[in-house]
Parts: C-alpha cells; sequence; structure tokens
C-alpha cells in the first residue's frame, strides 16, 4: 500500500505566496493533501490557501511554528509520512520530490533539504549556534541545520513529541530523531524562500530564532529531554 503523504505548512502573513506554496505542493505526485496552518494571519493567508486547494487549520492566536506544528499533528488523521514546508516557498515547493522520495524510497527517516547558496541573509551566527547545538547534544553534522523543508515518517515524528516551541523545532527535531537511532539525511533541492536580509526586521527574526534555538536546546543538553 501507497504510504499517505500529508504536506504540513506552517504560514503567519504569507498571502503573497501562499496559493503558489499550495500549487506546488500539490503538484508533486506522491502528496496526498496539503494543510496549511494559518497562524493568527491578519492578511487572509488562510483564505488564500484554502481558495487554493489547501485544507486549512486557523490558530485564532500566534502559537509560534512548532506550536502549530504540533498542534496541527494532534488534530489531524494519522499520516504515515509527513512534509513540513515553510509557506513562502512559493513555486520552488515542488522541489521537494527529492526531499520526500528519500524518506518513501526507504533511505531515511527524517530527510531535510539542503537549499542552494543564499542570495542574501544575515551573517550566519543563529546558524552556527544551531550547528554546533546538534553536533555537541547528537554527533550529527547538519549543514542545514535551520531548515524547515523535511520529509519524516510518522514513527520518527512521534519520538520528537512534544515539538519544541517557535524557531526551535527544527533543531530540535533533528536531535530528538539522531538520539532516538532514526536515519537522518540531507539532501540538495532547488528550493528559495525570502530572505531575511540585514534589515532590523530580519535582525529581530534571528534574535527570536536564537532564543527559541536555545529554549529548545537547553534541556536536551541537561538530560530533561
Amino acid at each position: 500500500m501507497t504510504p499517505r503523504v500529508v504536506a504540513l505548512v506552517p504560514a503567519r502573513n504569507e498571502s503573497d505566496r501562499i496559493v503558489e506554496t499550495v500549487a506546488s505542493l500539490r503538484a508533486v505526485d506522491e502528496v496526498d493533501e496539503v494543510v496549511v496552518i494559518d497562524d493568527a494571519s491578519r492578511d487572509g493567508t488562510g483564505s488564500a490557501a484554502l481558495a487554493a486547494g489547501a485544507s486549512v487549520l486557523r490558530i485564532p492566536r500566534r502559537a509560534g511554528k512548532g506550536r502549530a506544528l504540533e498542534g496541527a499533528v494532534r488534530r489531524l488523521p494519522a499520516a504515515e509520512v509527513w512534509l513540513l514546508a515553510d509557506g513562502d516557498l512559493g513555486a520552488s515547493a515542488s522541489g521537494l520530490g527529492p526531499v520526500l522520495r528519500e524518506v518513501l524510497e526507504g533511505r531515511a527517516d527524517l530527510a531535510i533539504a539542503v537549499f542552494p547558496p543564499a542570495k542574501g541573509g544575515g551573517f550566519g551566527l543563529v546558524k552556527r549556534v544551531a550547528r554546533l547545538a546538534i553536533r555537541a547534544a547528537s554527533g550529527f553534522v547538519a549543514r542545514e541545520p535551520l531548515s524547515g523543508q523535511r520529509a519524516v515518517t510518522a514513527e520518527a515524528l512521534d519520538a520528537c513529541r512534544p515539538l519544541a516551541g517557535g524557531f526551535g523545532v527544527e533543531t530540535a527535531m533533528t536531535i530528538d530523531a539522531v538520539r532516538a537511532g532514526f536515519r537522518v539525511v540531507e539532501v540538495e533541492a532547488d528550493l528559495d524562500h525570502r530572505p531575511t536580509g540585514r534589515t532590523l526586521r530580519g535582525f529581530r527574526h534571528r534574535g527570536r530564532q536564537g532564543l527559541d534555538i536555545l529554549l529548545a536546546v537547553i534541556p536536551r543538553a541537561l538530560g530533561l529531554r
């Protein structure tokens, strides 16, 4: 029997890209359903996603990425494989096919997409911190420690739950999956998303991201998780 694949797309204020993201994920042959988790958007993200053919879970008050994903997995019917994708991938979301197939064809339990070289962004400090944290906590050497574009079996995802909050979800998931003995691989994929840039907004985003990563890593470093 072909495994059921559900794509989960946490999104907040992504109305300008969510339609293309949904359409491109639906074009991936192996994807059975696309579910957008509208995290208290104020710009019509949920309505746009619904019109594009996605199922939509609406969160009335902002939950953050990790809690949004955890709530969706808890509420939705079971899937054999979950495909996690950010809402700002746009048309490039169709490039997740090779990542998904690593899991579907039995070569990995968790496959993480590696983006092409970035054309912008910050100074890489948060990425370096996440990479060091993953290596120290699990021994896994990650090229793309912050990538939210992932295919994961239900069993591997269950081993990582409850998912870490906010932007710490990816770092924590990698650590937990490796520690639990699951096969984790990174896969180069032709993807593109909105760079945060070296602006005040970008630095604020990376500050929140760094804090969330620390909050996810500390209990794992202390043996509390």
